[in-house]
């Protein structure tokens, strides 16, 4: 379906066309009608099928031009990645309309929001645990916000949000148009929706599981971190193949030591990103890659949802994710807006048993390609692989050490507990009886 036939006002229509947009994706087409309706809606969509404008333009249809200060739209996100990113999206979808937007979230200076606030807003994207904050601090009050959208609510759940989440519900007003977005459909995203939500509208296309048919996957066996190493070197030595890659691993601790190594391969053509990276430092690595200055992006699974990165032509998966959903978002940042893709999973055999389950999601096996002749086979384990050796607690003999029955008490050990000594001396001093039976005998 065209935009067109969606019959979207003309300053949208002119926005979209110079983004390039030709036609409506599947769950743009369903959940317009929808959200623009004012009921409540829950839609479920895997990732890279165009959620953030699906329910963006219904929004910015039906917002209207106003003084005043209190935002009428509020759009609660889990990373800050992707509070940039949807604010970047609705500048672009706003060329052409008088819309005031602010993006906040952590570890940003909170005085240049609430300076911001001030001036007043009609959109805020934000993270809950910032968002909060501000409305503690009461720099921003939800009065009349009319519509509630929470993107990538099970990312968000994952994360331990759902106080935040609970606490922003209850600042809220109660009547309010309430959207929500998720890739899977878990028993805490249930709970939300049963919590929270009125009689929803679900809209479900491409269930996260259904890989996209523009994604080619493959898999490769691999016995261990240094090996795989140097198979993924071997791979990114052809340039005009892998153009624009990222590799993804679940622990930030093995990420800093695979862009170790990667810096010392390919030097200044490898960036990395994860949490415990600065803002500054996740935003610059991020349009770096974005504009080709570095080739390869490392990154860990947090920062996998969220991220709309364009035209990635590879998405490595360095270990095998534990749950499956994982691996469905991290194939998801290639092949996006139906353009062709590939994802490639390297796994071990203790990571056997992970890659079958994403398999079972996928109701599909990934077809294996053999190992290279050329690239070495390196059995030198880092610590993580190594087998662990028991050695009690802190490694020490926790045994009780065996009890000497005839060793000899020490002076202080002999003494009997006669009561308070104050009392023993005062008795003496002025041969007073002690007790109601010494005075008894002594009256005899």
């Amino acid at each position: 379906m065209s935009f067109d036939q969606l019959n979207i006002n003309k300053q949208l229509r002119n926005a979209i066309e110079d983004l390039g947009f030709n036609s409506a994706t599947e769950i743009q087409e369903q959940a317009f009608p929808v959200i623009a309706s004012g009921k409540d809606v829950v839609g479920i969509s895997q990732t890279g099928t165009g959620k953030t404008i699906a329910y963006l333009l219904p929004i910015l249809q039906d917002l209207k031009f106003s003084n005043s200060l209190n935002p009428r739209v509020l759009i609660l996100v889990p990373t800050r990645e992707l509070v940039t990113q949807v604010v970047d999206t609705i500048k672009q979808l706003t060329t052409y309309v008088n819309v005031r937007i602010l993006g906040v979230f952590g570890e940003s200076n909170i005085r240049l929001q609430k300076e911001a606030l001030a001036e007043g807003q009609d959109i805020i994207v934000a993270t809950p645990g910032r968002l909060y904050d501000l409305m503690l601090a009461r720099s921003v009050t939800m009065k009349e916000c009319k519509k509630l959208v929470i993107d990538e609510v099970d990312v968000m759940l994952d994360m331990g949000f759902r106080t935040q989440l609970n606490n922003i519900f209850d600042l809220l007003p109660a009547k309010r148009q309430n959207i929500m977005f998720s890739a899977t459909m878990t028993d805490d995203v249930n709970e939300l929706i049963n919590d929270f939500f009125s009689m929803p509208t679900q809209v479900t296309v491409a269930l996260s599981g259904t890989p996209l048919d523009n994604i080619r996957q493959s898999c490769y066996q691999v016995q261990n971190f240094n090996t795989k190493f140097n198979l993924l070197t071997h791979l990114l030595a052809d340039k005009s193949t892998y153009k624009k890659v990222l590799v993804f691993l679940s622990s930030k601790r093995m990420a800093d030591l695979l862009f170790q190594k990667m810096a010392d391969a390919f030097g200044s053509q490898s960036g990395i990103i994860h949490s415990n990276k600065t803002q500054n430092h996740r935003i610059r690595t991020v349009e770096e890659f974005e504009s080709g200055k570095i080739r390869i992006l490392i990154a860990t699974d947090v920062i996998a949802r969220g991220l709309d990165l364009e035209k990635v032509s590879h998405v490595i998966n360095f270990d095998t994710p534990a749950y499956p959903e994982n691996y469905m978002h991290r194939i998801g940042r290639t092949g996006r807006a139906s353009e062709q893709g590939e994802a490639i999973l390297f796994y071990t055999d203790k990571e056997e048993t992970a890659k079958i389950e994403i398999e079972a999601l996928m109701n599909l096996e990934i077809p294996m390609n053999d190992f290279p002749e050329e690239v070495e086979i390196n059995h030198e384990l880092i610590p993580e692989e190594r087998p662990k050796i028991n050695q009690g607690k802190y490694g020490r003999d926790t045994k009780l050490a065996p009890k000497v029955e005839d060793a000899e008490k020490l002076d202080k050990n002999k003494k009997v507990n006669m009561g308070g000594s104050y009392k023993v001396k005062l008795a003496a001093k002025y041969k007073k009886p002690r007790t109601k039976g010494d005075k008894f005998k002594k009256k005899r």
